[in-house]
C-alpha cells in the first residue's frame, strides 16, 4: 500500500457522482471531512497545497509539488458536491476523465 497522497482527485470524484446520483448527504459530509483534513494536513504556508509523503504519520512531511489537476479536478469536485444538484446535472453533461464538461 502505497503511504502517499499526492492530491488526487479519485475520492472527492466519486462522493460528487455518489451524491448527485442518491441525493444521500452522507456523501456530503465525507467530502467535507475530507476538504478539513486537506487544509489541516496539505496547506503549506503562503495559500497552496502540497501532497502527503505518509498519510498515517501525523508529521508525516509534504512533497514539494501541487500538480495542476489538483485545481481542475479535486477542488472542481469539491465545488459541484456542495453546489446545487442541479447545477450542471448528471443527466445533462458529461465529465471527461479530466473533469472537463461536454
Amino acid at each position: 500500500v502505497d503511504p502517499r497522497y499526492g492530491l488526487r482527485p479519485e475520492y472527492v470524484e466519486s462522493l460528487f457522482v455518489l451524491y448527485r446520483v442518491t441525493g444521500d448527504d452522507v456523501y456530503r459530509r465525507r467530502g467535507w471531512a475530507f476538504f478539513e483534513a486537506l487544509v489541516a494536513r496539505c496547506r503549506v504556508p503562503g495559500g497552496g497545497f502540497a501532497g502527503l509523503n505518509d498519510v498515517s504519520a501525523e508529521r508525516g512531511g509534504r512533497d514539494d509539488d501541487m500538480p495542476s489537476f489538483f485545481l481542475a479536478e479535486t477542488l472542481k469536485y469539491l465545488y459541484l458536491l456542495f453546489s446545487d444538484r442541479d447545477y450542471y446535472p448528471l443527466e445533462d453533461w458529461v465529465f471527461t476523465t479530466e473533469a472537463h464538461l461536454i
